[in-house]
């Protein structure tokens, strides 16, 4: 633009220095032309000027669109280290998690230890004084052979059960001994106090329950066991005597369970429960170490429940293919 400008320009001199004449002779065309050149000057500076301004505008334009991909760039940048931060505390937060049902686990395995163990000194407290010599005589070590668990009519080999023997019609029903072990004993339950309220055994069995929705498995032990020596015949106390064999297998203590489906099973044969219970029973007992007991109860719940729950059947069928019951009793 600024040369054009300054070609006109000298145009414009030459004229007026080679041909005075003319331009004194005719000024009015003269006018005319430079009024012309003016008007194409101008238009030419729209022309310019528009131009630039498009050009300008679509840098702008070109700019602002560059400015937006940095910043979703700097975003998604910004997301992937969120996402692997919050990676980072999953991570943290399962091996937290690890390491806590670790030492649930432990705390369990040592409180059956030390329950084990004080009932092995409430055995070696438990002894005769001769009164002449004052030697003590275990009781456990004369009586052991003579001693018949509850609910054996008498002691006879696990593996000459026939599942004809296991069945029968009565309220009550036997279970053979498994004096192999010596571990499944059951045991006479003292409250300290009673914490059950005065109510219906309904009202008084829902207060149970509410322990098992908390968690708080002591309470609930208490709780079911008070229910089944205050209500004995009752028909919720088989399903009581259930939930009370549940609170030593969810904290792992497998031989208060495995006592505690024996008296189920045993005492409450026709209950709601009584299915399930026979199959925990046999599990617990495969826990502690009486495989061929253990799966002589689980292969029975569908000899003697035939008309049990599909769930409890089928619970029954995997735990007898887990611990290979039939390959073992073949």
């Amino acid at each position: 633009m600024l040369k054009i400008k300054k070609n006109l320009s000298y145009l414009f001199i030459f004229f007026y220095l080679f041909y005075p004449s003319s331009l004194t002779a005719d000024t009015s065309e003269i006018k005319e032309i430079l009024q012309l050149i003016q008007k194409d000057l101008r238009t030419l500076e729209r022309a310019v000027y528009s131009e630039s301004f498009s050009q300008s505008s679509s840098s702008n334009s070109n700019n602002s669109v560059k400015e937006s991909e940095d910043v979703l760039t700097r975003h998604l940048l910004k997301l992937s280290e969120i996402e692997k931060q919050f990676q980072q505390l999953t991570n943290k937060y399962e091996e937290i998690n690890f390491k806590i049902d670790k030492l649930n686990s432990r705390l369990s395995k040592v409180q059956a230890d030390n329950q084990l163990r004080f009932q092995q000194l409430e055995t070696n407290n438990n002894v005769e004084v001769d009164t002449n010599s004052l030697t003590k005589l275990p009781t456990d070590a004369t009586t052991d052979k003579e001693k018949i668990l509850p609910g054996s009519t008498q002691p006879q080999d696990l593996g000459t059960v026939s599942y004809k023997d296991m069945t029968n019609e009565s309220e009550s029903q036997s279970i053979q001994s498994i004096d192999a072990t010596k571990t499944v004993v059951t045991e006479t339950f003292q409250s300290e106090e009673k914490i059950l309220p005065d109510g219906t055994p309904e009202n008084q069995y829902e207060f149970a329950t509410s322990f098992l929705k908390v968690g708080d498995y002591n309470m609930a032990e208490r709780a079911f066991r008070e229910f089944v020596d205050t209500n004995p015949e009752h028909k919720l106390s088989g399903n009581a005597q259930y939930w009370y064999a549940e609170t030593f297998r969810i904290r792992q203590l497998y031989t208060d369970a495995a006592s505690a489906y024996l008296e189920g099973y045993q005492k409450y044969p026709k209950s709601e429960k009584a299915p399930i219970n026979l199959l925990k029973l046999g599990v617990s007992l495969v826990q502690i170490g009486e495989k061929d007991q253990g799966c002589l109860m689980i292969s029975g719940v569908k000899e003697q429940y035939p008309e049990a729950t599909q769930s409890v059947l089928q619970k029954a069928k995997y735990e007898e293919k887990k611990f290979e019951c039939k390959q073992n009793n073949s």
